[in-house]
């Protein structure tokens, strides 16, 4: 009987994947893992936007406990504060201060759940691990690869473009042939505590709280000037230019005129740059450069494929040529609004995911789209 030691969130996904397992035959042991001292950091303490007491993962652990027991599996709790810490938060600030919008995420299963809990569950003389990820693998040849799962409306594959492909033969995801309606039906026959807990939508491991003032704890607000570039007029104050991301809407407090889209930052200058609804040209680019390609499956290049530029985004056709080892040039069949610096660029061939990297510079018309946003700000 193959031993799977399965990562348990809290949450109903992972819940089920679990009980799948169990049912498959597998020798299932559980583990929550503890990635975030909500305690010792700021984020958490006298947070007025939380509504208890009790820290968010902290509650997760709970509902955990409470599926393992259910289930009649062990659970076991790892503690990879630091290393998250280390590998994923620092990464996520750095990208901030320079003005891009990183995925953590995407980091924390590359550098957490596919690398450290890999090698934890290795360890403890695990054959696999499993995750309530919405995937699946397949074969070509007698290589594993990362497929879409079959509910496309969940699938997250896009959040494991930067795993080690050598860890997949090693991976199980139990949700990837089964969509979310029969999760939570599964779950609700089961009589799980989790069955209705609504799905999370914060960071990574770090839970949902108010997002800007959960930064301004480690990048302070500075406030400064958003401009319109379409008339160079000071419309609004920002916050600070780091907390907006391209093609934004919401939240920019620009009262009586708009609405107004995000499509360019200056942080040297501290300036927001805005266009309205007769200029969203601006949001438009047709090419991008990716840094640090992940190759998840092997093909010829130049290649003419889909990318995805965010989560949810439907498959955008490209064309994707190498620059050097760890560059791609992907260009856009057809224009695409609101590609943005820092995000994933991740590169399909049919369902199979074939690699992804850092969105690094974004081009149109041949141009740096940034460094022309920003010179047509300036221009006042």
């Amino acid at each position: 009987m193959k031993k799977v030691l399965v990562g348990l969130s809290g949450g109903v996904d992972s819940a089920v994947a679990a009980y799948l397992l169990k049912q498959q035959g597998y020798d299932v042991t559980c583990a929550f893992m503890r990635n975030w001292d909500s305690m010792a950091n700021e984020d958490f303490a006298g947070n007025p936007t939380l509504n208890d007491d009790v820290c968010p993962q902290e509650a997760d652990y709970h509902d955990a406990q409470a599926v393992a027991g259910k289930l009649g599996l062990e659970l076991l709790r790892i503690d990879f504060v630091k290393e998250y810490w280390d590998d994923v938060f620092t990464s996520f600030l750095a990208a901030y201060r320079v003005g891009e919008t990183p995925n953590p995420d995407i980091l924390c299963n590359k550098y957490i759940k596919f690398n450290t809990f890999m090698n934890f569950a290795r360890s403890r003389g695990f054959e696999t691990v499993a995750t309530g990820h919405y995937a699946r693998t397949g074969l070509e040849g007698e290589t594993a690869v990362l497929k879409k799962a079959l509910d496309l409306n969940k699938d997250q594959s896009y959040f494991l473009a930067e795993i080690d492909r050598h860890v997949l033969k090693d991976v199980i995801f139990p949700l990837g042939e089964i969509d979310k309606p029969e999760v939570r039906r599964i779950a609700r026959e089961l009589d799980l505590s989790v069955a209705a807990k609504k799905d999370s939508t914060g960071i990574c491991f770090i839970g949902e709280r108010h997002f800007r003032e959960f930064l301004s704890n480690y990048l302070p607000m500075k406030p400064g000037k958003i401009i319109n570039i379409a008339n160079h007029q000071t419309v609004g104050t920002h916050k600070g230019v780091m907390y907006y991301t391209i093609g934004q809407r919401k939240g920019l407090d620009i009262g009586g005129i708009g609405p107004f889209y995000v499509c360019g930052k200056d942080v040297e200058k501290n300036e927001l740059y805005v266009t309205d609804e007769q200029h969203q040209d601006w949001l438009y680019s047709d090419a991008c450069i990716i840094e640090g390609y992940n190759t998840m499956a092997d093909r010829e290049y130049p290649l003419t494929c889909c990318a995805k530029f965010r989560y949810r985004q439907p498959d955008q056709p490209v064309t994707v040529r190498p620059l050097d080892e760890n560059r791609m040039e992907v260009r856009f069949l057809a224009p695409v609004r609101s590609v943005t610096a820092g995000q994933e660029a991740v590169i399909y061939d049919g369902d199979t995911l074939i690699g992804g990297g850092r969105i690094a510079a974004i081009f149109k018309e041949g141009e740096d789209l940034m460094t022309k946003v920003r010179q047509e700000g300036s221009a006042r």
